[in-house]
């Protein structure tokens, strides 16, 4: 499965609150980072992590605007947005994906940009 399939599989995961796959998607040595500083170690936290937040929350909205694919990285720009514990949130963001040789990824980094965007000189 190429890098692409496996990113859009995984933003899928979310917005269908569906956890089944997810060890299709990551190495069992996976490092994950969150865009807030939350971080995982290994397939077992992260499958813990996704129910523990779906019981909580809800992905209504996980954008991918571009996907470039170098080598056995793939850096996705993308838009989120979400509820959680009653609260709305959104924001805008980049992952950085490293696959291993098995095609699962085995480090991910996710960094978050504020949604609304404003002009000082305008």
């Amino acid at each position: 499965m190429k890098m692409e399939q496996i990113i859009k599989k995984y933003f899928d995961c979310w917005l269908n609150n569906n956890a089944n796959e997810l060890s299709d998607i990551f190495a069992e040595n996976i490092v994950y980072c969150e865009c807030y500083g939350a971080e995982y170690h290994g397939l077992k936290e992260i499958i813990q992590w996704f129910q523990d937040w779906n019981q909580r929350g809800k992905v209504i909205q996980w954008d991918i605007k571009q996907i470039m694919c170098v080598e056995h990285k793939a850096i996705v720009e993308w838009y989120f947005a979400c509820v959680y514990d009653q609260e709305s949130s959104q924001f805008d963001g980049v992952t950085i994906a490293e696959f291993d040789e098995n095609h699962k990824i085995a480090n991910l980094k996710e960094f978050e940009s504020k949604h609304e965007h404003f002009y000082p000189y305008h």
